[in-house]
């Protein structure tokens, strides 16, 4: 601004006065001041935020100074703009129990400086397509229309001004509305007829049953039907669905296209033998099936499995589709995409939510956007929004992103259908994630049989004073002659004879529901589950010739790739490795594990904290160039026809990561699947997706999964915090061969380890404790040799050779290289040592193999550094009972306590010495 007659815009005055002048006549000003209106006009503020720092001048647009702002272009204008498109939600008619909402003062003309008298002047404004101005009242009323009819929406917290301009250009020309066409109008009249028949049917037919009605908020189902007609036209081959018990089974037969025979065949329940000790309630369980659009194109559809857990099916819905992704190299995550379906009180109120949505625009776990339906029943059991959430909205959690989010009246199924619309386009223009909050009502109480008038009685007297959504639709086609009323009884009739032929034939004794279970990816690649005792142990080891070409490809970083210092060493000390020079370790092992299963073909996964680095600074999958920090992945540059490796830093989350890799192996049964913790201390943080999917997803879903937990775990005075991964909360949930419970003391054992988990067609999910202190232990180490002809061992005996021995001490982990230094360091020559390395599957044969090579009167103790009320011991005890029938049995561990480890180094070493001294007998002596 070099104009000489410009003072400071601090000068509000001769500011304002030039603006007005700008209004009337813009050639007229200088370009410099032309140039900076126009800015202001746009943005809707008047300067930047750098020059309000450096400059400090008052508001462009004064309300004391109105009475200069008088032209077409009139500034004023385009604050009442943007005062709609910031706070107009919070006048939107979106509950249908309450009177549409009062604007608050902010979105009155008066605000803004005009008067009764200006409704009828004509202004330019920026959401009128004409260049022409029109009345300040059409203004209004378009803004009203658009921001607080029956949608409010949310999306100025977006940064980015081309989404902000292309959500606008989608509203407000068109006033936030959807011409829908009579054929529309009958499908949503259709959906919605279906969606409240069903629930009718079958709550007179199964008199005092849990269904968890979806009534209230019937309008979910013509939404979903629009959203998959959408997603079809979009070219989308795939929706995974994740959605909680509320409405789901309706959602199952009239989206899913689960045949109303079988869910009746499920409600008569006569098969109990069937079930016994398994199998899940009918409103927990997923579907799958393929959905022809209108216009031909061809969807698959998958229903995820789900506990009462409410929102942690979200993670794992999205693993899904990420590995969906990945296996049909959709790089453009264009042909799958995840639909969640969730409940305002969960959505609010569940840590997961943000874990979950804090992944979508993350490179190792983006999905392309996953569209979002919030069901809002505006209460959660019997708790009212007021005492469920400290936010305006459920969704607030959502704005931590860079999308929108609708609220929407959903008594209004065409409202429905025009957020619909623009979210489904949004989330192909952006690729990112995008909310629906669908506003409706509980009919009925939590399930059919509770009474919510205990709690609300106000509520569900407004509530049993309403239409249900499809008669109130209904109605309003009726008055603008949109359908005839013989055309809707119709439908009504045809929906409710269905209903009864399919209950006929579930109660027909000859009925035999399909098996869900031999559909899909793993039957096509014949993986199984089942007991242990049917499987064949495949060869894990690897020729030396090849484990030395591996070694040669992951040392050869890119031509002028500097690596720091340190890592140049190791480097080096892995071409010692190598070729036979120096023993292995275990970064070497686990390395060469994936190395060589990713040069088979088979994909490869890690996810976790700092996992590329590894929590102890001993992996260095990923390195970066000392210098230009570019980074290298040498297990993505072994051979040109490998498979995938994808070595991923996670946020610092435990169950929205692990859920999601939970997510990711049961749609990749054939791949190496892993998620890390950097403690396993830190895995509690995830024990629902242990506790409800991984653990008991076979048996109650039929859902196998070849997941690896990597848990390092080990008492080294590290605190109570970085000690125990918990493996007494492992053991207990093992049962009918469901898990894998591993605790490896050799580089070579975790090597075969996890080549097994790959290469058998047994699939379980695999739990390993893993090593900290012994990463660099001298004597845990492996030769080449062991890999190269070896095999994984569930029981290790004695390196030693100990003829006699009076005691033998067994034990798993860390600890059995502190008793053999013990032994060596106090030359004792009558004490043998055995590992189990494989707790489960226990097989009693396992031990007795090693053990009958020992005297039978030697006295047998287990030896663990957890507390006695921790750690295997009391699992472990009847096992080891069972295999050495009256021969004496004791323990040494630490004693009882309520925390793992005491946060004192000193006493840690006194436990510690007081343990061996107990293992070895020498407490009293």
């Amino acid at each position: 601004m070099n104009d000489k007659r410009m003072p400071s815009p601090a000068n509000v005055a001769y500011v304002e006065d030039l603006h007005a002048e700008w209004c009337r006549d813009p050639a007229s000003v200088p370009t410099d001041w032309r140039a900076y209106f126009e800015r202001g006009s746009r943005n809707g503020s008047g300067w930047s935020r750098a020059e309000q720092r450096t400059q400090r001048p008052v508001p462009l647009f004064n309300p004391r100074r109105r009475a200069r702002d008088t032209g077409p272009h009139s500034p004023r204008i385009e604050q009442l703009l943007r005062a709609f498109r910031v706070r107009g939600h919070l006048g939107a008619n979106v509950n249908p129990l309450g009177e549409a909402p009062n604007l608050p003062d902010e979105l009155h003309y008066s605000a803004h400086g005009f008067s009764e008298a200006d409704l009828d002047r004509a202004f330019f404004c920026e959401i009128i397509a004409e260049q022409s101005p029109r009345p300040l009242r059409e203004i209004i009323e378009q803004l009203r229309g658009t921001y607080c009819r029956y949608i409010g929406v949310q999306y100025m917290h977006i940064d980015d001004f081309n989404v902000r301009r292309w959500l606008q250009e989608r509203m407000e020309p068109v006033a936030n509305r959807r011409h829908v066409t009579r054929e529309t109008q009958l499908r949503i009249l259709t959906k919605l007829t279906d969606a409240v028949i069903f629930e009718e049917f079958v709550r007179r037919k199964f008199l005092g049953a849990k269904t968890f009605s979806l009534e209230g908020c019937e309008s979910l189902v013509p939404l979903l039907d629009l959203a998959i007609e959408k997603a079809g036209g979009q070219g989308v081959k795939e929706i995974v669905i994740g959605m909680a018990h509320r409405g789901r089974l309706n959602v199952l037969a009239n989206i899913l296209g689960k045949s109303a025979r079988q869910i009746f065949h499920e409600f008569v329940d006569d098969e109990p033998e069937k079930y016994l000790g398994g199998g899940d309630v009918k409103y927990h369980l997923g579907h799958s099936n393929d959905w022809e659009t209108a216009n031909g194109d061809k969807v698959h559809l998958s229903l995820c499995f789900n506990p009462s857990h409410l929102e942690y099916i979200n993670p794992v819905a999205l693993g899904r589709v990420r590995a969906k992704q990945d296996r049909a190299g959709d790089i453009t995550r264009n042909e799958s995409m995840g639909l969640l379906i969730h409940g305002d009180a969960a959505f609010a109120g569940e840590g997961i939510v943000p874990e979950t949505i804090n992944l979508s625009q993350l490179d190792g776990y983006a999905t392309g956007g996953t569209l979002h339906i919030v069901v809002n029943n505006q209460i959660g059991f019997t708790t009212g929004p007021g005492e469920a959430r400290s936010s305006r909205y459920c969704t607030e959690v959502a704005r931590m992103l860079q999308t929108p989010v609708f609220h929407v009246n959903g008594e209004n199924p065409e409202a429905v259908a025009q957020c619909l619309e623009i979210a489904m386009d949004f989330r192909q223009e952006f690729h990112r994630d995008v909310f629906i909050d669908m506003y409706g009502y509980r009919r009925l109480g939590h399930n059919e049989s509770d009474e919510p008038a205990f709690t609300q009685p106000l509520l569900y007297r407004a509530i049993r004073a309403r239409k249900s959504v499809r008669d109130g639709y209904l109605d309003n086609l009726l008055k603008l002659n949109e359908i005839t009323r013989e055309e809707a009884d119709e439908i009504a009739a045809r929906r409710r004879a269905y209903l009864d032929a399919e209950l006929d034939e579930a109660k027909d004794e000859s009925y035999q529901p399909p098996d869900e279970n031999k559909r899909g990816v793993w039957v096509r690649s014949k993986f199984f589950g089942g007991p242990e005792s049917a499987v064949k142990s495949p060869a894990t080891s690897v020729p030396r010739p090849k484990l030395k070409g591996l070694v040669d490809a992951l040392t050869n970083p890119p031509k002028g790739f500097k690596p720091h210092p340190k890592l140049e060493k190791i480097q080096g000390h892995w071409v010692n490795m190598g070729a036979g020079k120096a023993p292995l370790t275990w970064a070497a092992a686990e390395t060469l594990a994936m190395a060589s299963l990713a040069s088979e073909g088979y994909r490869v996964r890690l996810s976790g904290e700092d996992c590329q680095r590894g929590t102890f600074s001993h992996r260095h999958a990923v390195l970066h160039d000392y210098e230009t920090g570019r980074t290298w992945c040498p297990l993505q540059h072994l051979t040109p026809d490998q498979g995938p490796v994808d070595i991923i830093n996670s946020p610092l989350s435990e169950a929205g990561v692990m859920g999601f890799d939970y997510g990711y192996s049961l749609d990749c049964p054939d791949g190496l699947i892993m998620w890390e913790a950097q403690f396993g201390d830190f895995v509690n943080a995830a024990q629902v997706i242990i506790d409800q999917f991984i653990s008991s997803g076979e048996d109650k879903w039929k859902r196998l999964s070849g997941l690896v937990l990597l848990l390092p775990h080990g008492f080294e005075g590290m605190g109570p915090e970085h000690a125990s991964a918990r493996i007494e909360r492992c053991l207990q949930l093992c049962a009918e061969d469901n898990l894998q419970i591993a605790q490896p003391t050799t580089p070579a054992q975790y090597f075969h380890l996890l080549r097994r988990q790959v290469l058998c067609r047994w699939r379980k999910p695999l739990i390993v404790f893993t090593p900290k202190s012994l990463l660099r232990h001298h004597e845990c180490v492996s030769s080449l040799h062991e890999l190269a002809r070896g095999t994984f061992r569930h029981v290790l005996g004695d390196d030693r050779e100990i003829k006699n021995p009076r005691r033998i001490l067994i034990s798993s982990g860390k600890v059995h290289y502190e008793l053999s230094q013990f032994r060596d360091e106090n030359e004792i020559d009558d004490i043998a040592l055995l590992r189990v390395e494989q707790f489960y599957p226990w097989r009693d044969a396992r031990l007795a193999k090693v053990l009958k090579k020992y005297p039978s009167d030697a006295e047998l103790v287990w030896v663990q550094d957890e507390p006695e009320n921790m750690g295997a011991w009391r699992w472990i005890r009847p096992h080891l009972e069972r295999v050495i029938g009256d021969r004496p049995l004791s323990y040494a561990s630490r004693v009882e306590s309520a925390s793992p480890a005491t946060g004192s180094a000193a006493a840690h070493k006194l436990e510690q010495e007081r343990l061996l001294a107990d293992a070895f007998n020498l407490s009293n002596s």
